[in-house]
């Protein structure tokens, strides 16, 4: 293999493959990034055996051919070469070296053979539709901060990602739901159901996943495909294809967590009141972070207490008509679910100190998060 290529192409696709391989592996080809060249490409792929990214890059390609090399390695070197730099990859003889020349600079690399690599994109998935980068950029975006990280519980390391039915008025609506909860919040975020999803397994859409392609689809145009069966997921869209397991087990039904009786409605400007939750918390202790809302008509005092700090106590003015109520949340999930809210007003319905609160953002029905509150 000899080809070259400019090193700002080989740096972006580098970073986007290298960052699914483990900086601690057993298994040494798995620390390795395949090279495939042909046709005037480069195809860089990776893989941790859960999870394959593979690119492919306008190259000038003077001899096809193929191998595997260290991928932080690589692309640190890359990394460190000037601006503007022609990179030249060659492997010859018997293949167990690559050298890398830019400029004055020269680098050999070891290799491993490209049979030893391993191959996760196998397989038929039946199931495919399209999404624009916006709609999955926000499924992702206002769920994922509830995927829990309790190894034991591992059903819930990840989105649910699922068809499902909405009521809107006297009728019901198809929907693409993600949900992700962790026990102690719940993210649920729909949208209208696309072309060809009618037909889709639930799936759980691992977190490490999540994280790559929330990283991949802000370069990304505007079309992505989906591709599921009831065990992989595959997103296609501009010269990047990412291939994943699913995790193997049942998500709860996470409808029985969401309350229907809470009758007690505030609503507030939920800008002014994350601003309010993050300076009474930093009074509040490291490990419960807990945060009291005492509500009456019309306002709502925030406050926090801390044997070693002090306290601290604001009021905001807000639409609440009920009774008096005081419950207690951990700040930092109030203002996880709060940062979502892209609207002005943050609707909270509550029953009392003891029940889950439902919030939604007064602007946008598609989005529901229920929170547990805690002793305080």
């Amino acid at each position: 293999m000899n080809i070259i290529i400019e090193r700002a192409a080989l740096l972006r696709s580098l970073g986007h493959v290298q960052s699914v391989v483990e900086r601690r592996n057993t298994i040494p080809i798995l620390s390795n990034v395949l090279l495939r060249a042909s046709d005037g490409e480069l195809s860089l792929a990776a893989t941790d055996m859960d999870l394959e990214i593979v690119e492919t890059v306008p190259a000038t390609v003077t001899r096809a051919g193929g191998t595997t090399a260290p991928a932080h390695t690589l692309y640190d070197i890359v990394r460190k070469l000037p601006d503007g730099s022609q990179v030249e990859l060659d492997i010859g003889g018997d293949g167990t070296i690559l050298t890398l020349r830019a400029g004055r600079s020269q680098f050999k690399l070891s290799c491993l053979p490209v049979d030893d690599f391993p191959q996760l994109s196998g397989g038929d998935l039946p199931n495919r539709f399209d999404l624009t980068a916006g709609d999955l950029r926000a499924l992702v975006d206002r769920t994922r901060f509830a995927i829990s990280t309790e190894e034991t519980r591992y059903y819930l390391n990840g989105i649910y990602l699922h068809a499902a039915k909405a009521k809107a008025g006297g009728s019901e609506l198809p929907v693409l739901r993600a949900v992700a909860t962790d026990g102690h919040r719940l993210a649920r975020v729909e949208m209208p159901l696309p072309e060809g999803a009618a037909g889709i397994p639930g799936v759980i859409v691992p977190r490490k996943t999540v994280n790559e392609i929330r990283k991949l689809i802000d370069e990304a145009a505007d079309r992505i495909e989906l591709s599921l069966s009831d065990n992989k997921i595959r997103f296609a869209f501009d010269s990047v294809v990412v291939t994943s397991k699913l995790i193997d087990g049942t998500f709860p039904d996470y409808e029985r967590v969401i309350p229907v009786g809470n009758d007690k409605t505030m609503e507030v400007d939920a800008k002014l009141f994350a601003a309010a939750v993050d300076r009474v918390a930093t009074i509040s202790t490291e490990k419960s972070r807990a945060v009291k809302l005492s509500l009456t008509r019309g306002t709502l005092t925030l406050s926090a207490t801390s044997p070693e700090a002090g306290s601290a106590t604001e009021e905001l003015e807000v639409n609440y008509q009920e009774g008096p109520l005081e419950i207690g949340f951990n700040s930092r999930y109030l203002l996880d679910i709060t940062q979502q809210i892209e609207g002005e007003g943050a609707r909270f319905s509550l029953a009392d100190a003891a029940s889950p609160t439902i919030v939604r953002d007064v602007a946008d029905p598609t989005a529901l998060y229920v929170l547990m509150p805690m002793r305080v």
